[in-house]
């Protein structure tokens, strides 16, 4: 069916080409809402035409709103301030609008086909050393709704995985298990596997340090003492002995990997993440090896004297980056690059998004330089989303000293929470206890997320789990409370409400505004995929929802006494309803529908 704002920018494209002599075509046409303190609806910025008609912007204005409005009859009528024509649009044209919307399932998605441009997306890349935590849960949130979010404006998207499966950091955790385990297992221990292994992690920083501290008191330094530490020289044999096959050693870390695999698996379902593939750096840091070493023939890597090799960039302002160890042992860069040729080989990639903390920053600037000289042409195009860290109101985590607020138990207090503040309230009280449990669930992971995801990526951030769970404030609950009261109030209404024509109705100032911000809905996920900005979503749907709390406000619907205009406002609000349910789910929210 048609887009009344599709007619309205093709309108306006025929008559800036007609008025100035241009060739501007719909898709160039940017409409923006009108600002409440102007009259309009939509506002057209018409200072790119001056060129084109010679004249002063408010004279520009004026001649193409005339011109517009005798040439589109849905124009009621227009407004020039300064450089922007405010454009009013017919009562009619606002009830098609709704139309538009109500009929069209996936309004505002762009059509995935064979042609559409490939992304891979790439989040999580976890440690097999330690459970996930708070920043993890940052990185998965973020990268899974930026996935939806391209798919959403027509891309095929590739969610992958990269698990820091090997190197010293896991051979910490190996060889704490080999002195202390005695055999502990998940089984045994009623753990997690990868709480388990991370135990084993801290346990050896444990050790280490008590180690370190000794040789410190017998003069060395803390840097001489570090390096002569028995536990930590026994870790770098152990990842000798890794890389070299030894059976053994091979044997434990298979063993211990797929404990924390079966934790991460539980860990990513309940937070609600996927993937569609998932790479290891135990499988690519040998192709990424086999790379350094082609680099180093073509001289364009350098080798030191201890046989370590280095990739130096100080002629491009940066410094020396270490790939492989004197030892031969690989470094993160190595297996990044191993990575991501195989990525090439398995999907036709046109776009590699990477989401990473902006502690890595300088790593990807030196990555994308690193590739391109090997002669990948990707190399350049590479798209490092940088987000800012994740912390709680009492500061900073550290893995090794086991003080990382764990992600497992972040959603289980979450969930505990939402509960807890509902058989308060007294909102469930009457509901089967699975139910409330289902609905606890949501509230809780919803206000999770949409307090990590309402933030400007680019930002560090505090999480506060009291100020997530919120009925009142820019929370997934408030949200989440005025989409439960839409499904209740359209579950009451009469059957015979869905069938009168309502087509013809004039909408009051109130409901225009929710139609037009329904309309701008494609807007919004444009701009949050062009940005790579979850919050963009986040946002937009709040507005949303304060709009319609305040027309649910002022207006009665199920009370109203005129049958066409209670109809057309049952039809609005389940509008706002699916529309809501819609940009939630990009932020990977569940919507339940009744709290």
């Amino acid at each position: 069916m048609s887009n009344p704002i599709a007619e309205l920018k093709t309108a306006l494209s025929a008559t800036i080409n007609q008025s100035f002599g241009a060739t501007t075509t719909p898709a160039d046409i940017t409409l923006q809402r009108t600002r409440d303190e102007f009259t309009g609806d939509w506002t057209y910025v018409v200072f790119p035409l001056l060129r084109m008609s010679r004249k002063k912007p408010e004279e520009t204005a004026q001649i193409l709103g005339e011109a517009l409005q005798a040439a589109y009859p849905a124009v009621d009528g227009f407004e020039v301030v300064k450089g922007f024509l405010n454009l009013t649009m017919k009562h009619q044209w606002h009830a098609d609008m709704l139309h538009t919307i109500i009929e069209d399932k996936q309004y505002g998605a762009k059509e995935v086909s064979s042609s559409s441009p490939l992304v891979m997306v790439e989040y999580s890349s976890p440690n097999t050393n330690k459970p996930l935590h708070l920043g993890h849960v940052r990185n998965n949130l973020l990268g899974f709704s930026i996935a939806r979010i391209l798919t959403e404006t027509g891309n095929k998207v590739v969610k992958t995985n990269i698990v820091n499966d090997r190197g010293i950091h896991i051979c910490k955790s190996m060889l704490a298990w080999q002195k202390w385990g005695n055999g502990e297992t998940p089984e045994s221990s009623g753990k997690k596997g990868d709480h388990l292994v991370g135990d084993y992690y801290v346990l050896f920083d444990k050790h280490f340090k008590a180690e370190v501290k000794e040789l410190e008191a017998q003069g060395y330094s803390k840097e001489q003492a570090e390096q002569r530490s028995p536990l930590m020289q026994e870790a770098r044999e152990m990842l000798r002995k890794w890389e070299s096959g030894d059976k053994e050693v091979r044997t434990l870390w298979h063993m211990m990997n797929q404990w924390v695999y079966d934790g991460f698996d539980a860990t990513y379902k309940r937070l609600g993440v996927n993937f569609d593939k998932i790479y290891y750096e135990s499988d690519t840091y040998l192709i990424g090896k086999e790379e350094v070493l082609r680099g180093l023939k073509k001289g364009i890597l350098q080798q030191h004297d201890d046989g370590s090799i280095w990739y130096d960039l100080t002629s491009k302002g940066m410094d020396e980056k270490l790939l492989i160890r004197a030892d031969g042992t690989t470094v993160y860069m190595t297996q990044d690059v191993g990575t991501a040729k195989m990525r090439y080989q398995d999907f036709p990639i046109d776009k590699m998004v990477y989401v990473v903390g902006n502690e890595q920053e300088y790593h990807f600037k030196v990555l994308s330089q690193l590739l391109d000289e090997l002669g990948f042409s990707f190399g350049k195009s590479l798209y490092h989303f940088s987000y800012g860290m994740v912390e709680l109101p009492d500061g900073k985590m550290k893995s090794r000293e086991g003080t990382v607020v764990d992600a497992d138990d972040l959603m289980e207090e979450m969930v505990s929470r939402a509960k807890e503040i509902a058989l308060e309230a007294g909102r469930a009280k009457d509901f089967p206890e699975d139910e409330v449990n289902e609905i606890a669930e949501k509230v809780g992971l919803g206000a999770l997320k949409y307090f990590i995801l309402k933030v400007d990526p680019r930002k560090n951030m505090v999480f506060n789990p009291k100020e997530s769970i919120d009925f009142n404030g820019n929370t997934a609950s408030f949200i989440q409370y005025a989409y439960a009261r839409i499904c209740s109030l359209l579950e009451r209404a009469e059957a015979s409400d869905q069938q009168i024509n309502w087509l013809q109705t004039d909408f009051n100032e109130s409901e225009r505004k929710l139609i037009l911000t329904l309309a701008a809905y494609p807007d919004a996920v444009s701009d949050a995929a062009n940005a790579y900005n979850p919050a963009a979503i986040a946002n937009w749907v709040y507005d949303l929802v304060k709009q319609y709390n305040s027309f649910y406000h002022d207006y009665s619907v199920l009370r109203e006494e005129n049958d066409t205009l209670r109809a057309a406002r049952l039809a609005l609000s389940a509008a706002v309803a699916d529309t809501i349910k819609r940009a939630m789910y990009l932020l990977g929210i569940d919507m339940p529908k009744r709290m």
